[in-house]
């Protein structure tokens, strides 16, 4: 069975997790904030890096479809105070 070309199945609506980086939390927090909107979510602290330069967030959030995730993926990777996205 090829694997390369399937999709994960996802059952919507469900939680979905996404890790934040940047350089300010409290930056983060608000791109976080204007990026989701009025769905239901979750920000907890991950990680600081050892030269203490980034701060990664976990941020859960209940998507209710494909669309949401995609659009909330792509408004906090083109976020000016946010680096990263995974």
């Amino acid at each position: 069975m090829n694997f390369e070309n399937r999709k994960p199945e996802i059952n919507y609506p469900c939680n979905w997790d996404y890790k934040v980086i940047g350089e300010d939390a409290d930056k983060l927090i608000e791109a976080i904030e204007d990026s989701v909107g009025n769905l239901k979510h979750r920000i907890s602290t991950s990680n600081v890096s050892s030269g203490g330069k980034y701060i990664s967030l976990n941020l859960t959030v209940a998507v209710p479809n494909e669309l949401a995730r995609d659009l909330i993926f792509q408004r906090l990777s083109e976020h000016e105070d946010i680096r990263w996205v995974i």
